[in-house]
């Protein structure tokens, strides 16, 4: 690599870093603007939540004069402008092309949302306890649903006027209720997995009280729990 061309890749360090925070600020802007805030608005909004941000802060940043732009400020502007925080660095739908790091070529800025939040994959990536955790959401969906299909069958069961009503009624409480038994062992063994690998699994409803088993009972079932 020759000197001019180390010089080329230098300089695209602060093109890359501007470009970000140019992102940030037009969408602070913008949204602020949307709500019909001034920037003492927005200044008053983030004291509020605990992180201030000065007025003129916020305004030397929309402008292009701020040197440099924390993350918790991006995390507390965004709750202020009532977003998320990805939808300042990535503001899709009003920035087409944007960088996703130096050197990079620019790249929709939906796909480098995606990436950013881990919705798309990326080769040689570790997604680390994501899946899981997107896996334990829907298993708890799942078993959820079930559990109100079985009470609604149970229900039109009990209220049924003619014995085939009852019996189908029947039949498909007893199949809504092995979908919810299903995903609750699923859940149980998947937060095992995840207590093994030292991780918190998420809060659980307090309809799925059962899935998980005091240490002194392993080995009992879902059905025999009271």
């Amino acid at each position: 690599m020759t000197q001019r061309d180390f010089d080329d890749e230098e300089d695209d360090f602060p093109e890359w870093a501007d470009r970000i925070k140019a992102n940030v600020a037009g969408e602070v802007r913008r949204r602020r603007r949307e709500m019909g805030w001034s920037a003492q608005d927005l200044a008053d909004r983030c004291e509020q939540l605990g992180h201030p941000i000065p007025r003129n802060v916020i305004a030397n940043m929309e402008s292009g004069r701020r040197a440099n732009l924390p993350l918790v400020d991006v995390m507390v502007l965004a709750a202020a402008l009532e977003t998320y925080p990805v939808c300042l660095i990535f503001p899709v739908g009003y920035v087409d092309r944007t960088q996703e790091l130096p050197f990079q070529d620019l790249v929709p800025t939906w796909n480098a949302l995606r990436r950013f939040t881990g919705e798309e994959d990326v080769p040689m990536y570790d997604a680390g306890l994501l899946p899981d955790f997107e896996r334990h959401a829907s298993l708890v969906r799942t078993a959820l649903a079930g559990l109100e299909e079985e009470e609604q069958a149970g229900f039109t069961a009990r209220t049924a006027t003619g014995r085939a009503q009852q019996e189908e009624a029947e039949r498909k409480r007893s199949e809504y209720a092995d979908r919810a038994i299903s995903a609750k062992y699923s859940l149980r063994y998947l937060r095992l997995e995840l207590r093994g690998e030292g991780a918190i699994p998420p809060a659980l409803p307090p309809a799925l009280g059962d899935v998980d088993l005091p240490e002194a009972h392993t080995d009992t079932t879902l059905e025999e729990r009271p």
